[in-house]
């Protein structure tokens, strides 16, 4: 037997009422949000703020007193994108319930995000997928000097 229609539509702008409370707490979460990641040399901390926005370096230890100028480069701009990944990566886990169909409303299907075509196609892949050599993540500034680490 099929519920009435006022019944359903009862269940479904209370679904509603709950969605969008859980947004806004997302929302007021996600705009405290920061992250910060250690370059793979351990020479750069950065930190991203809510958007990906650069909002702090560190040198560690003096070590950018002994690289050359291309390698501290790299090194920042490793640590950048990881934290910038690892924010995008937060946005779509606190993203992913608003996206999945209602359990009491099943005409409330959802919406499909492309995550991807946002943040880029980095964002889908494991943490551990982009590795080399004993599962450590290839460092950016290698690719730029060569594999050995010289010019």
């Amino acid at each position: 037997m099929m519920e009435p229609l006022e019944k359903r539509l009862e269940k479904a702008m209370a679904e509603l009422r709950t969605a969008q409370e859980a947004v806004a707490r997302t929302e007021r979460e996600l705009r405290q949000a920061s992250f910060a990641v250690l370059s793979s040399d351990r020479a750069v901390r950065a930190t991203v703020g809510p958007q990906g926005e650069l909002t702090g370096i560190e040198f560690l230890e003096n070590k950018y007193r002994d690289m050359s100028p291309q390698e501290l480069a790299a090194s920042v701009l490793e640590a950048a994108s990881a934290a910038r990944l690892k924010m995008n990566r937060h946005v779509m886990k606190a993203m992913a319930p608003f996206t999945e169909p209602s359990s009491e409303v099943p005409e409330l299907k959802g919406f499909e995000l492309d995550w991807e075509k946002m943040f880029g196609p980095e964002v889908l892949r494991e943490d551990g997928e982009d590795t080399a050599r004993g599962g450590q993540p290839t460092p950016a500034w290698r690719d730029a000097i060569g594999e050995d680490g010289e010019n």
